[in-house]
């Protein structure tokens, strides 16, 4: 398993030049919990589509995240369902628990080179995310699960054409994520890989998916403050 440490080794940063985050639970804190929100509205989607009670509607729900990557794309799959209007209506949230953070827009500023958004959710989300935080205006794109053809991460595919739209040489990018699966295509590209995790992560309750294991071999570092992290990065440099 990956050490929790905020002081990464210079060198293994000094290459890169594509600097790649997940949105949700990695741009902010696991905390807020902003996620809980977009979750519930796709619970209700799933009930009134399938017209069954919310307890078998969350079920499917989970059920199809763990078998194609996002729930969308499971219902895509069996029951054709509009992507359009199922990301409209679990992203039709409350942003406003996320509060400004500037000094995690200054730390994303002064990283040499690219930064991206490449999350499974979609761009107003991601933008709608980013201006709350304040931190908007420090990316150079974001990669959503639209232009991602609706193939969420994990999928390999989905790093390349990442990589492909944006011309992303993957052996100078890190890739920054909350989710221990979602690193293992980056690793096997040749990014450098970190791991956001909540504060005091032995407290959190964290779904199967969410919680890092001795398998995950292919993290590089394990951080819970993404500010501090990049910072180190950046007086190392």
């Amino acid at each position: 398993m990956p050490q929790l440490t905020q002081t990464p080794d210079a060198a293994d940063f000094a290459h890169v030049r594509e600097w790649v985050f997940d949105l949700d639970n990695t741009l902010y804190p696991h905390r807020i919990n902003l996620f809980e929100q977009i979750d519930r509205n796709m619970t209700r989607f799933v009930s009134e589509l399938l017209q069954v009670d919310a307890v078998e509607a969350r079920k499917l729900q989970k059920q199809y995240y763990l078998d194609h990557g996002t729930t969308l794309q499971g219902l895509m799959i069996h029951h054709h369902v509009d992507p359009n209007a199922f990301l409209e209506r679990a992203h039709a949230i409350d942003y406003s628990p996320l509060l400004p953070h500037p000094e995690l827009g200054e730390a994303i500023k002064a990283l040499p080179g690219r930064k991206f958004i490449f999350t499974n959710g979609s761009v107003p989300h991601a933008e709608a995310t980013a201006r709350a935080l304040g931190i908007l205006d420090h990316f150079d794109d974001i990669f959503d699960i639209v232009a991602a053809g609706y193939v969420p991460k994990p999928a390999g595919e989905t790093y390349d054409k990442f990589a492909a739209l944006n011309r992303v040489d993957t052996s100078r990018a890190a890739m920054f994520e909350d989710l221990p699966r979602n690193l293992k295509a980056p690793k096997e590209r040749g990014m450098r890989t970190v791991l956001i995790v909540p504060n005091n992560l032995g407290d959190a309750v964290l779904d199967r998916w969410e919680q890092v294991s001795d398998a995950d071999d292919h993290i590089d570092y394990m951080t819970e403050d993404l500010e501090r992290f990049l910072r180190s990065v950046i007086g190392r440099l």
